[in-house]
């Protein structure tokens, strides 16, 4: 992999001998002012910048922070007449990786680009793989609305710190298992296992086994040469453990202990064993109401909530939806080899009237249904076969049979739930202003109705 390099140094002799050095492997691009400098690094940003301190128009120094901001993934080298460890130092604090005396030995140069490069190849190689690995499941974070957008910042942010755990919270579909393999996708701790566990899936009396593994002959009907649990499957990489409302008291405790040390005991086990593991954990529930009710411990509530990511429902990203329609229907349509030129505006009517329960999974099945069975060349709003609003327009008169009342409240409250939530991009606080309720009240009514459709 060639890696460019920008050289910004005033010195003519400097320039020419540095790209009559380097021409051969590498692609040299030379400034002798730091405007100049800075002006090129914009246009075209290197892998490596050679800085020059003694600059004509501007110290070295000074502009290191704002081509550090122009070419984010540059190693800047920098460039001093005379040995000046404080200059060496401050360079170093602005983000430079290395730095370099004149008059500059040509061994001492070489060895220096060649440390930097293994550094800069590998990173580079990383990111591009990281790049692919996330362009195959984007469709699912398709960000053009505020709200996702929010999300996928956040995630950019907090993928950087390996050993924060974080918490995903959401209705079911909205992709929470994408999104933590996106930010162990953009984490250092990339190229390690990425394991995900159902904690719902599990018998409560296999879930502390199937964590954390067991000794040889731990308990009757074990396997003679042990098992090793996904704790341990995860060492280097992160751990995944989605609907962690539903973990049995037992293994809270365990799970509790591991996150406080980073070592655990398998079952039956007497010596205990260290790994590297990043925890996200994901729910649909509200875990605080679950502490306050005692089925969940507060602890490890405040541990596995070190950042709260909350993914917002289709409902409340509708500049998403036809955006992403129309992804998972040109990803469908190439599989199943057919070409379709998109939705007529009653298809799309159809899509944005939608209230989505099971949000961007049910918009990723409808997609597959209509690329596989529809006609083409368009898809229209028959192909959808989207069921009306659950929220009748005019209300059913009682008759002698009588009606499900019950059934009938549930589904014209989370109705305005949802409508309310929508319109105010998903403030509860301002959504329980619409609606005349306090914020808790419409929490623990937005859980409670809309939870039987979009949250279980």
């Amino acid at each position: 992999m060639r890696l460019n390099i920008l050289i910004i140094d005033d010195e003519d002799s400097i320039r020419d001998s540095l790209c009559l050095a380097l021409e051969r492997d590498y692609g040299i691009t030379t400034a002798a002012t730091a405007a100049e400098g800075l002006a090129q690094a914009t246009a075209n940003p290197p892998d490596l910048i050679l800085l020059d301190v003694g600059l004509p128009d501007q110290n070295g120094i000074e502009i290191l922070p704002s081509l550090r901001q122009r070419a984010p993934h540059a190693a800047i080298i920098v460039i001093t007449a005379y040995e000046d460890a404080p200059t060496a130092i401050q360079a170093m604090k602005a983000g430079a990786v290395d730095y370099l005396i004149k008059p500059i030995r040509m061994e001492v140069l070489t060895a220096v680009l060649s440390r930097t490069g293994a550094m800069l190849r590998l990173g580079k190689e990383t990111r591009l793989l990281q790049e692919q690995a996330l362009r195959e499941q984007m469709p699912f974070f398709i960000a053009e609305s505020n709200a996702i957008t929010a999300v996928m910042d956040l995630v950019a942010r907090v993928a950087q710190s390996p050993q924060t755990s974080v918490l995903i919270e959401g209705e079911t579909g909205t992709g929470k298992e994408l999104l933590a393999s996106a930010i162990h996708l953009r984490s250092p701790l990339f190229r390690g296992p990425f394991v995900a566990l159902n904690c719902a899936a599990l018998p409560t009396e296999l879930v502390e086994s199937e964590l954390f593994g067991y000794a040889p002959g731990a308990f009757s009907g074990a396997d003679k040469r042990g098992k090793t649990g996904l704790v341990a499957t995860a060492d280097g990489g992160t751990l995944f453990l989605d609907e962690v409302a539903e973990l049995p008291a037992e293994a809270q405790a365990k799970l509790l202990r591991f996150l406080q040390s980073g070592t655990f005991y398998p079952v039956g086990a007497t010596r205990p064993r260290q790994v590297r593991v990043r925890v996200i954990a994901a729910t649909n529930r509200t875990l605080e109401d679950l502490v306050t009710q005692g089925r969940f411990r507060q602890d490890l509530f405040f541990r596995l909530a070190v950042v709260r990511i909350r993914v917002p429902s289709l409902a409340e990203r509708q500049g998403d939806i036809l955006p992403m329609a129309r992804a998972f229907l040109a990803e469908f349509s190439s599989s199943f080899k057919k070409t379709f030129a998109g939705f007529t505006p009653e298809a799309e009517a159809q899509l944005l009237a939608h209230t989505w329960p099971g949000n961007v999974r049910e918009l990723r099945n409808l997609m597959e249904r209509a690329a596989l069975l529809a006609p083409g060349p368009w898809i229209t709003a028959e192909d959808l076969g989207l069921e009306p609003n659950p929220c009748p327009n005019v209300l059913p008169s009682l008759t002698p049979a009588g009606l499900d009342l019950p059934t009938l409240l549930t589904q014209i409250e989370a109705h305005y739930l949802r409508q309310a939530l929508h319109l105010c991009g998903g403030n509860e606080s301002q959504a329980a202003r619409l609606l005349s309720l306090s914020r808790d009240t419409l929490r623990y009514r937005r859980a409670k109705h809309c939870g039987d459709e979009g949250t279980r």
